[in-house]
């Protein structure tokens, strides 16, 4: 199975969302590691963090001008609902699907890291937002439309702005 482990590549300066994802990341080494008596009980919590890991980043882009359909938000909606769905497999007795999936999300989770919860991050500094209090300090900065893309340059709405790339920021 692919392993993952935390690394500087992954860290986003964005310190409550590099929290969510060590955290992320130690209970996929958890169900990594897990036997068979132990698999379902650690895939249900990773299920549990992801669901609330999303639901966390979800709810800045709402309060940051994110459209509600934005590609960033719908890309953790169709992993959470997999991840459920594996869940249910392994109720049934099928738990070499949790480990085939956990291999997968180990592989997709810094693809996802590196690009659109990079943007996030970027676009989140950029607009003064502080994810412990929901404060925007910097409103100004937000966009004047709502974000349809996942925030960064190579998937947004063409109609938006020019932004900095990441390596410039």
């Amino acid at each position: 199975m692919a392993q993952l482990a935390w690394s500087d590549a992954l860290d986003l300066n964005l310190p409550l969302m590099d929290d969510t994802h060590r955290e992320f990341v130690d209970l996929l080494a958890l169900v990594d590691a897990a036997d068979d008596t132990q698999l379902a009980h650690a895939w249900q919590a990773l299920v549990e963090h992801t669901h609330h890991h999303f639901a966390q980043e979800d709810a800045w882009m709402a309060s940051t001008r994110f459209a509600s359909g934005n590609c960033h938000s719908m890309q953790h909606q169709v992993v959470l609902q997999v991840m459920r769905e594996g869940a249910a497999r392994a109720a049934q007795g099928d738990l070499q699907v949790l480990r085939v999936m956990a291999s997968e999300l180990a592989l997709w989770f810094p693809q996802h890291a590196q690009s659109m919860d990079a943007a996030l991050a970027l676009h989140l500094r950029r607009v003064g937002f502080d994810p412990v209090s929901g404060v925007v300090h910097a409103p100004h900065a937000l966009p004047a439309e709502p974000i349809q893309g996942c925030g960064g340059s190579t998937c947004s709405d063409a109609r938006e702005e020019p932004r900095p790339s990441l390596a410039t920021a």
